[in-house]
């Protein structure tokens, strides 16, 4: 299965994170890593803190979406994630944004296509780079997409 996750991070050394987390998919059983975008630098939305630093993954793997999430979310605690409030700034965050083609509902903890990123220019931006015509599931072609966040300021780095 195809799979495409979100990086992001603007806690610590947020560069060093989002490297780091690459790096990490590409050690983890049943994960290949086949590209990466750049990195962006982008305001919090709904959130604060300093900027954060995102980038957009492909991975091959052989694992279900469920079991893909908790490997995610095990390289988030390898970095000290905390979740002490919804949208608090975070050491690195790991969305699982696209499955393959699947559309998954198992509320509150699965949900792909990831339910926000069809409206976020730091998910849609690298997506853009790597893969402008990806279907986003129930929402259209990442490319179509792209002008409705132009509002939100990001920057290539």
């Amino acid at each position: 299965m195809t799979a495409w996750v979100g990086i992001g991070a603007n806690l610590g050394d947020a560069h060093a994170n989002v490297l780091d987390a690459l790096e990490r998919l590409t050690w983890t059983p049943g994960v290949r890593l086949l590209r990466a975008s750049s990195l962006y630098r982008t305001a919090p939305i709904d959130s604060s803190g300093d900027d954060y630093i995102n980038a957009v993954a492909e991975v091959d793997t052989s694992l279900s979406a469920r079991a893909l999430l908790a490997a995610l979310h095990g390289i988030e605690q390898a970095h000290g994630r905390e979740r002490p409030y919804r949208n608090a700034p975070r050491t690195l965050d790991l969305d699982l944004l696209l499955y393959d083609d699947e559309v998954i509902d198992e509320a509150p903890a699965l949900i792909v296509p990831h339910p926000r990123m069809h409206a976020r220019a730091f998910v849609l931006a690298p997506l853009a780079e790597l893969a402008p015509a990806l279907l986003i599931p129930g929402h259209g072609r990442v490319a179509e997409l792209l002008p409705f966040v132009a509002d939100q300021a990001i920057e290539r780095i």
